[in-house]
């Protein structure tokens, strides 16, 4: 997150370059799609992803849309059945994301996936934001350029008039043509539309032949973080200690000794950076009992403490 002024880019050459020099140095660019307006950062960083977060006061973490400007692209960080193939052929460049197996060395951040080993990507068909994602070169992760809980933006002027002073730039690409967020469609086993978007339902039934379950149908997976008990390690984990028990593995928050600690300068930012990783690493290290120092619920804290409720919550 940034307290610098926010620059406004020319969706031109110079303006991508800018654009891409500044999410390589871990800054946030919001950027123009046919959609609405995505907050980027580079998918690849820690840091930066949490700076998304931090940016929108997002109040849990869930998975982000990774945009890429090509099925060739994407194809670098996910593997692709042939359910996803032709919905690819059939919708991309456009408003579908589709959400696939992660690749094990794509190199995306836990926090873009949410710990989960699936990745949603989308090629979106807008020249500002193809020519960005060209310049850039990397898998940029961008939910809605707007502050959690707010009407999506769909001209720079609402990125601007929400998220001025905690962002870097934002690539004035003109109004958005749809207007509304694009179609989740789970391709991990059969095919399931978890958000109603920018393709119709009738247009993915009619391009696989068959009926996909919808978000409204029992049957359907629910969307990843909506789970009470979820990214949960194997561990037993215990909240808001104080002080660590005999059998317990401590991760640690602040002025406190603990072999992982999310952040020992007491910088959420820093901690929301560490947090799948550092659960990942408790399993790796066989933790059956995890002691959770108090975290603070305000800002990003609100976002850690509701993945760490989750990962605590009693298990079937």
């Amino acid at each position: 997150m940034t307290n610098t002024a926010l620059q406004i880019l020319a969706p031109d050459a110079n303006g991508f370059r800018s654009a891409a020099a500044i999410m390589r140095a871990g800054g946030l660019v919001a950027f123009g799609t046919e959609t609405v307006y995505g907050l980027g950062a580079d998918a690849r960083n820690d840091t930066a992803v949490a700076g998304i977060y931090a940016a929108k006061g997002r109040p849990s973490f869930n998975p982000l849309i990774v945009h890429l400007p090509s099925l060739a692209a994407a194809e670098e960080y996910c593997d692709f059945n042939d359910v996803a193939r032709a919905l690819a052929g059939a919708f991309w460049p456009g408003a579908l994301t589709l959400v696939l197996p992660l690749r094990a060395d794509a190199g995306i951040s836990k926090l873009v996936t949410a710990g989960l080993d699936t990745l949603a990507v989308r090629v979106p068909d807008h020249a500002v934001a193809q020519g960005f994602l060209s310049e850039f070169g990397g898998p940029v992760a961008a939910p809605s350029a707007n502050p959690s809980g707010r009407i999506s933006p769909t001209t720079a002027d609402h990125v601007i008039a929400g998220l001025a002073g905690k962002i870097d730039a934002v690539i004035d690409g003109g109004p958005c043509a749809v207007g509304v967020e694009s179609t989740i469609v789970s391709c991990v086993d059969a095919p399931a539309i978890l958000r109603a978007g920018g393709i119709p339902v009738e247009a993915i039934t009619a391009c696989l032949g068959r009926a996909v379950a919808q978000p409204d149908d029992p049957d359907t997976p629910q969307s990843p973080g909506q789970l009470a008990s979820h990214y949960a390690p194997q561990g037993q984990v215990r909240l808001n200690a104080m002080h660590v028990e005999q059998g317990e593995v401590l991760l640690g928050f602040g002025a406190v000794s603990a072999r992982l600690n999310l952040s020992a300068s007491g910088d959420l930012t820093e901690a929301a950076a560490h947090l799948f990783d550092y659960l990942h690493q408790l399993d790796a290290m066989g933790a059956t009992r995890i002691a959770v120092s108090p975290i603070p619920d305000h800002g990003l804290g609100r976002a850690i403490n509701d993945r760490l409720k989750r990962a605590a919550a009693p298990r079937d």
